[in-house]
């Protein structure tokens, strides 16, 4: 699930950020992470279900 795919790129992106990783890898996750983020909230915004309701 796409919620799934965010989690995960998230925590990889935290992970890159704690270790000092080079910024060139740390920009690629975020702009790849919020890439995913806008993909989630399109899918809302068209009625598509793309993750479990709390």
């Amino acid at each position: 699930m796409l919620n799934e795919e965010i989690c995960k790129l998230r925590d990889k992106l935290n992970r890159s950020i704690e270790n000092g990783d080079d910024y060139s890898v740390t920009y690629q996750l975020s702009i790849e992470l919020d890439d995913l983020i806008a993909e989630y909230y399109k899918d809302i915004i068209s009625g598509k279900k793309t993750c479990k309701q709390r």
